[in-house]
């Protein structure tokens, strides 16, 4: 069961951690102003802004340090990521779970933080927030969905459809606990002390730059796995960059259906969220939804306060 963390006020302080890759210093500025903009103040973890060694955002010890800090800080009622990128998975065996769950509050992130958002979803209950970054969403000026943004911050139910990209790949209505992220770190995950349980769930799923080939592995990986038993529903994301130049639109939904020939729930595609071309929504895993492939094509995220 998810924590019931409370609503996030207006003018919160949101504390930037960069457990991965280090971020363009133009898009940090632009995500400051815009964050200022909607009335949040961005404060940022000692060492945010290092760059190095090699690809990372500081060392593991200096990454985790500032994850840690940010949720003890009691003057920020947010987590948020500056941006993605790789190495977050060494944090993983770092993670002090128990200091976590004593200052449990939102974590905003999505990409190659999946693994340690759904590890504090799977050991504590931490609702994931798989919504935007300050130096992947915000530095844009359409670069967020506001609406779920907001409604997720404050707790409340809100619904996502058709004007968010969804469109449908097989009908049907399912109801489950959201679960999910960034398809092939979900992939990378298997076989580790960190495996994702996907059981019961209500499954979403998106990537950036896969080939159809290499989405339909993935999905044969998880079924193989086990990781598709007990599903009742699948979400996909937009799948930016996907389908190659040139070829058939379809083959990507094509790929998909057959990787899934044998699941029998309904399936829906091109829901914006996580990696995207602009408006990034906000998806609360750990809470639960409703997904209805029909006419009036929906995905609902329900309430995760108590009224």
């Amino acid at each position: 069961m998810a924590l019931r963390l409370p609503p996030v006020k207006v003018n919160a302080a949101i504390r930037v951690v960069t457990p991965a890759t280090f971020a363009r210093r133009e898009r940090i500025d632009d995500g400051v102003k815009n964050l200022r903009a909607l009335g949040f103040e961005p404060r940022f973890a000692v060492h945010a802004l290092e760059r190095g060694p090699l690809f990372f955002a500081g060392t593991a010890e200096q990454r985790i340090a500032d994850l840690h800090e940010a949720f003890t800080d009691d003057e920020a009622q947010m987590v948020m990521s500056l941006r993605g990128g790789y190495g977050s998975n060494y944090l993983l065996e770092r993670l002090d779970i128990e200091l976590i769950g004593r200052h449990a509050k939102p974590f905003f992130a999505y990409s190659d933080l999946t693994g340690v958002q759904l590890h504090l979803l799977d050991r504590l209950g931490l609702p994931a927030f798989h919504g935007p970054m300050l130096a992947a969403d915000f530095y844009l000026e359409d670069g967020v969905h506001l609406p779920s943004f907001r409604a997720a911050i404050a707790g409340e139910a809100y619904a996502v459809g058709a004007a968010e990209g969804l469109r449908t790949l097989r009908p049907g209505t399912a109801r489950g606990t959201l679960y999910g992220g960034c398809l092939s770190i979900l992939v990378s995950l298997l076989g580790t002390a960190w495996e994702p349980e996907t059981e019961g769930k209500l499954l979403f799923l998106e990537d950036v730059g896969a080939k159809p080939y290499q989405v339909d592995r993935m999905l044969w990986q998880l079924r193989n796995a086990g990781k598709i038993e007990g599903v009742p529903g699948i979400v996909f994301g937009e799948m930016v960059d996907c389908v190659p130049p040139g070829a058939d639109p379809r083959i990507l939904d094509e790929a998909i259906l057959s990787a899934l020939s044998g699941f029998d729930g309904p399936i829906a595609m091109g829901l914006r969220s996580g990696h995207v071309s602009r408006r990034n929504v906000t998806l609360t895993f750990g809470v639960e939804g409703e997904l209805r492939v029909d006419a009036e094509i929906a995905l609902v995220v329900e309430s995760r306060v108590e009224r």
